[in-house]
């Protein structure tokens, strides 16, 4: 504002008829100095409310300084100073206190500014009672030393009306700009409760999530358990169970991140994973695979330290694979929404779980899925297949593929 002021004093034409002295260096020095001050105390500390509301009647009282000036410069009658479009400069101190991004700001300085004006407009009154004329012609108040008390009324309408406007935008603008920050803060949020993916899609979504909203899918689905978590933790302490059980989750959720899997859900010591559910992918099941693969290593790896971490037996997890069309979508209620996967897959990969305890194996498929694994690019490394397997809660025998 003050480079804006001195240039504009710099390069513009001098009106002619100015005999007096000239308050206007003065005035624009003086400014420079009390923003020179304002920026020093700005840097140094949070200026004070107090301190806020003295600079902007220090900016005012400067402004309406300079043009109570114009009529000792140019010696005319204090009216003479009511015609001078430098009243317009105040819109520039009301617009520049937007910039806190707080009305009361804006309000104080708009009222400031009235409140300079109305000061000027008495001056002027009183000054010239006897040489000056109050009148009602506008022709004469624009040609002559004359007051229009209806002109001056409306430069002080125009000034609360502007100030009242854009206090009231940004108020606005104030409040939308929290609500936005506070919904980025819980899309951030959203994605230590779900997968990126799926925090996307919720706060990405154009309409309103509602019950019964889906999609239907080809995907991988992974079910991951501890054996004996419950009868184990029931025996442990609260913390040492939640440390452990936080630990374990972690290395899990690991693997199945690196592979492009997400987590559908915490289910206790189960984790539901699934692979192309959030997002469409021609390699889920592969990835699936892969994933499931490389988990006995991970818990091999994990054993020890829960071991340490007061865990007194040596872990014992296991993990299924099933694949096939699910539903992918939202359910619950209208307070209550969950997103989440439906299907014979999920229950499938349930179900394989169990039967790693009968079957003796870490990891289990079925030969559907291991084909369909092929199909997508998984080498074959000739695991073991064992044909017309019952598993309980499945109608019909499948071909198992031990994995691990």
């Amino acid at each position: 504002m003050v480079l804006f002021f001195a240039v504009l004093y710099t390069l513009a034409p001098r009106a002619e008829g100015g005999g007096g002295f000239n308050f206007v260096p003065l005035a624009l020095g003086a400014y420079f100095l009390f923003t020179i001050l304002r920026l020093v105390l700005s840097y140094r500390m949070v200026l004070p409310f107090w301190y806020l509301v003295i600079s902007i009647i220090v900016d005012v009282a400067l402004l309406c300084g300079l043009i109570f000036s114009f009529h000792i410069q140019y010696a005319q009658p204090a009216t003479f100073y009511l015609k001078a479009p430098t009243l317009m400069y105040l819109f520039l101190f009301i617009s520049l206190r937007a910039l806190r991004f707080e009305p009361r700001f804006v309000l104080i300085t708009g009222l400031v500014g009235a409140l300079g004006w109305g000061a000027l407009v008495l001056y002027a009154i009183v000054q010239g009672m006897g040489t000056m004329s109050i009148t009602r012609n506008y022709v004469e108040y624009l040609t002559s030393n004359a007051i229009l008390i209806g002109a001056e009324l409306d430069k002080v309408i125009v000034v609360l009306g502007v100030t009242m406007c854009l206090s009231v935008a940004l108020y606005r603008g104030r409040r939308m700009f929290f609500e936005a920050v506070r919904d980025h803060t819980a899309a951030e949020d959203l994605r230590r409760f779900f997968a990126p993916e799926v925090a996307r899609s919720i706060t990405g979504a154009e309409e309103e999530l509602v019950a019964g909203q889906g999609s239907l899918r080809d995907v991988a689905v992974m079910m991951v358990d501890i054996r004996g978590f419950t009868r184990i933790a029931a025996s442990l302490p609260p913390e040492t169970v939640m440390v452990v059980l936080s630990r374990y989750q972690e290395s899990v959720l690991e693997v199945i991140a690196r592979h492009g899997g997400e987590v559908d859900k915490f289910l206790g010591d189960g984790v539901l994973a699934t692979f192309g559910a959030a997002r469409a992918s021609s390699t889920a099941v592969a990835d699936a695979l892969r994933a499931g693969i490389e988990l006995p290593e991970t818990f091999a790896a994990l054993a020890p330290e829960l071991s340490a971490l007061g865990w007194p037996e040596p872990l014992r997890a296991g993990a299924a694979i099933a694949s096939g069309p699910v539903t992918v979508g939202v359910v619950g209620a209208a307070g209550r929404l969950e997103f989440t996967v439906i299907g014979d897959a999920v229950n499938r990969a349930a179900k394989l779980e169990d039967a790693n305890k009968g079957q003796g194996s870490i990891v289990l498929t079925d030969r559907a899925t291991y084909e369909a694994a092929l199909k997508q690019g998984t080498p074959d490394f000739g695991p073991e297949i064992r044909p017309c397997q019952v598993v309980p809660g499945l109608s019909e025998p499948l071909d198992l593929v031990v994995l691990a």
